[in-house]
């Protein structure tokens, strides 16, 4: 039996892939191992979103064959896809995002004539390339994988570029997967994918018609929006989230600058009034929904000014949590080509002050929960404390053992960051 370490890099449709490619292995008599271990096999399904990324991707490949020179080494995803000229002794497999599935394939052929594979192709994947995933091994919480590829081409985002055009998994198998995942004991879903929010542009479908059959599925509790853009947020998917308690109370929508003048620049595809009409709506049909978001500082040409409004901003809409990203150049992007990039000291000390106002933001977010009840879905036990999250994604640590994947009743006595802390009044 060969063993195999696998490490995941970026979004969470490379974890989802990653899931699929494990499940398959293990199908075909691998051995899954921690990725620190001695293995047979190294997989690094890669992420190529930020300098910072790439850096990584790479340490990462240099580590697998340092660790075990006898080993096959794998390295597919976003980072090659953007990189088809990437070589190093010792790596052995390279893909980009097409044929990820088809992984136990190519590992058959490296074992058989231990000689190096490629492959890449010319031109990214045009079809939706079919994963089906029905347990996630520790896990309460389940993802499946509805979308991939994003065609809005934000001048900063080399993603459009590694991931290719907009593709939609058919309606009948996104519902099957998820009804066979709650059949095994998921009670929580996540739905995924590069422009989640796009799901069925290219099918005869819409996201929102998807949500409204998903919302139907008998077992399931919680329904989760991984990311979704503000302008996807339509009339229809408002009155699916009006109408139905299974989707969460939690969304994660992308605001990158709270400037106009930067979301011009940045290609976006709304202004500031916009963004503030949506977030009104969405607190209309869900008065108490928790919202998230990314945030890019020292874009080309962000003035002071311009900075000091993206705080502005972040405040009015009251985010319960600000993912700080400084602009990180991309070979081949539109933002390379502007004048007015911004010295890396500059980048560092707005990331630093915006942070702390996501701090200020979750910290009220998390004490206006002191004192009331909660329901949990738990997640882990460790150290005389069980874990789970709210469905407005509130990560609670609860004093003594509750078993695993059960819903429990919580009331929340304190906040010891990043958790708000309780004890269990009541099983579900």
């Amino acid at each position: 039996m060969r063993s195999v370490g696998i490490l995941t890099l970026g979004c969470k449709v490379n974890t989802y892939e990653s899931e699929y490619i494990i499940s398959e292995l293990k199908k075909h008599n691998y051995e899954i191992k921690d990725f620190d271990d001695i293995c047979d096999v190294y997989i690094i399904n890669t992420c190529t979103v930020t300098n910072t990324s790439d850096i990584k991707s790479r340490k990462m490949i240099r580590k697998a064959i340092r660790r075990n020179p006898q080993a096959c080494v794998v390295a597919m995803g976003c980072f090659i896809e953007a990189n088809h000229d990437f070589k190093l002794d010792g790596l052995d497999i390279v893909l980009g995002n097409k044929d990820k599935s088809k992984i136990v394939e190519l590992l058959d052929q490296w074992f058989l004539n231990k000689e190096e594979i490629r492959a890449l192709y010319s031109e990214l994947p045009y079809e939706f390339e079919d994963m089906y995933i029905n347990q996630f091994p520790g896990r309460t919480r389940a993802f499946v994988k509805i979308q991939d590829g994003c065609e809005n081409f934000c001048s900063y985002c080399i993603i459009p570029y590694v991931r290719g055009k907009c593709r939609s998994k058919e309606k009948d198998v996104v519902l099957k997967e998820i009804r066979d995942l709650v059949k095994n004991g998921y009670q929580e879903v996540v739905l995924t994918g590069i422009h989640t929010g796009n799901y069925g542009v290219d099918l005869d479908t819409s996201f929102a018609d998807l949500l409204r059959d998903i919302v139907k599925i008998e077992g399931l509790k919680r329904l989760r929006i991984s990311s979704i853009e503000i302008t996807e947020i339509t009339d229809e998917v408002l009155e699916v989230m009006k109408n139905s308690s299974i989707i969460v109370d939690h969304m994660h929508i992308p605001l990158q600058a709270g400037s106009n003048h930067i979301l011009k620049l940045m290609n976006r595809k709304y202004d500031l009034n916009y963004f503030f009409q949506k977030i009104e709506d969405i607190r209309k049909v869900r008065p108490s929904m928790a919202i998230t978001t990314d945030v890019i500082v020292g874009f080309p040409k962000e003035s002071e000014e311009d900075f000091l409004e993206t705080m502005d901003t972040c405040k009015k809409i009251g985010f319960t949590k600000i993912h700080v990203f400084p602009y990180s150049e991309r070979r081949g992007t539109k933002a390379m080509e502007l004048e007015g990039h911004i010295d890396g000291n500059i980048k560092k000390e707005r990331a630093r002050r915006l942070l702390e106002v996501s701090r200020e933001l979750e910290d009220k977010y998390f004490s206006s929960f002191i004192g009331r009840e909660v329901v949990v879905l738990v997640e882990e036990y460790k150290d005389g404390y069980s874990y789970g999250h709210t469905d407005n994604y509130l990560h609670v640590k609860i004093k003594g053992e509750v078993p695993h994947n059960t819903f429990v009743r919580v009331q929340i006595s304190e906040v010891l960051y990043p958790y708000c802390v309780g004890e269990v009044s009541l099983l579900q």
